[in-house]
């Protein structure tokens, strides 16, 4: 059973950090100063040859500097010791799915974590090197049952990814009843379509074990530099049996930079509007929420930025972006494009664009069309504005109206 004392520390180092961060902003945007300091600063102004606005401003900025140094200094410390309390009872994180992305969020996570890797193929040599253990997938039942697992990220394919579950739910089961209810690991996915699989999981899974949805808005590819500066989204979805509704809920980097009332900020609501709070006397919600925090928290250590959002919304925003991406680069792949000795700039950008997204398995791109309800508006939008180009580029030809309706249908 979580000792709930031990976990408020972690909790309040982030509240902490996050209140730092707002009055150095604050510090740094006041005015300077009023008309009594400037009073203060000078009584004989009129006798002086300085400026007004010279005297308003003389040594405040060294001021302002110098506590702007003391709060860095300040927000660093707390920050070492927020890494310092992660570390000092790491999570133990499985990962389904050990291939190529599950390789490399593994290869952070075990900064932080205790990994275990599971996968059809065998890649125990590759776990070994990055300090992880490898279990194959035929054994699965000795992966979530004899390991002391905190959460299991589920890291494979969007088409494989409720088959994936159903195969999990039976030993998550197994597990619940030979360990008890507060064993249920937190089970996370990584899907690049969120709202099939918030569903997938509420459908499928113990109502015992907690959802967190994520989707890390970037691969082996664009942040094989690391992960500082990219998005990294996610919802919770559900904590000690309460689906959350994503309206009301909130996380502490939200919610701490919005309030200054300290016993209000970590509350938040379900979908049946009941209110929750983390310092509710309840063991298995309070640990829930930390266990969450704790893993959230290895994302922001490696520099992510956090997006708090809920699964619908997300989705309306990828289709616009991920998808019609993909869908521009497969397009545009297809016509067999290639590298000339003249090629400009913009052109060289059309043909990196083709390189990633025909680097991703067509299996992706196939799962952000069936499975975000959105995509089929971007393709109907798309060939619209297609013809709507096409036809005014044949305008400008002189064709007559017949002939312009006429080719924008052959396209």
């Amino acid at each position: 059973m979580t000792n709930s004392a031990a976990i408020f520390p972690f909790c309040s180092l982030k509240r902490f950090i996050i209140s730092c961060g707002i009055l150095a902003a604050t510090a740094f945007f006041l005015p300077a100063v009023n008309s009594t300091t400037t009073q203060n600063y000078m009584p004989n102004m009129a006798q002086s040859d300085v400026s007004p606005g010279q005297i308003s401003t003389a040594g405040e900025l060294e001021r302002l500097k110098g506590e702007e140094a003391r709060l860095a200094a300040m927000l660093a410390s707390v920050r070492q010791q927020k890494l310092s309390v992660l570390r000092s009872r790491p999570l133990t994180v499985g990962v389904i799915g050990f291939g190529r992305f599950g390789q490399f969020i593994g290869k952070s996570f075990v900064k932080y974590a205790n990994v275990i890797g599971t996968s059809r193929a065998d890649y125990t040599k590759v776990a070994n090197d990055m300090g992880a253990k490898y279990i194959p997938l035929s054994d699965l039942e000795s992966f979530v049952l004899e390991e002391d697992l905190d959460v299991i990220v589920v890291a494979v394919s969007i088409v494989s990814f409720e088959d994936t579950i159903k195969d999990l739910v039976p030993h998550l089961k197994k597990r619940i009843e030979t360990k008890g209810s507060s064993s249920c690991p937190l089970i996370v996915d990584v899907l690049s379509v969120k709202e099939h699989a918030r569903t997938v999981l509420l459908e499928h899974l113990p109502v015992e074990c907690d959802i967190l949805c994520t989707h890390p808005m970037f691969g082996p590819d664009s942040a094989k530099k690391g992960w500082q500066g990219h998005n990294f989204v996610y919802e919770r979805t559900r904590v000690d049996r309460a689906v959350l509704d994503p309206a009301q809920e909130r996380p502490f980097h939200y919610r701490l930079s919005q309030r200054d009332n300290a016993d209000s900020e970590s509350e938040f609501l379900d979908e049946k509007g009941g209110s929750h709070n983390i310092r509710e006397n309840s063991d298995a919600h309070v640990a829930g929420i930390d266990r969450m925090e704790r893993f959230l928290s290895i994302w922001e250590e490696e520099g992510c930025n956090m997006v708090s959002m809920s699964c619908s919304e997300h989705d309306g925003f990828t289709a616009n972006s991920q998808f019609i991406t993909h869908l521009t680069g497969r397009i545009l792949g297809a016509q067999g494009l290639k590298a000339t000795p003249i090629d400009t700039k913009g052109f060289q950008n059309v043909l990196k664009l083709i390189e990633t997204t025909n680097a991703d398995s067509f299996d992706l791109f196939y799962g952000l069309f069936k499975f975000n309800r959105n995509s089929m508006d971007i393709i109907i939008k798309l060939r619209d504005a297609m013809d709507d180009v096409v036809g005014k580029l044949l305008e400008e030809e002189g064709k007559s109206n017949d002939n312009v309706e006429s080719s924008k249908a052959c396209i």
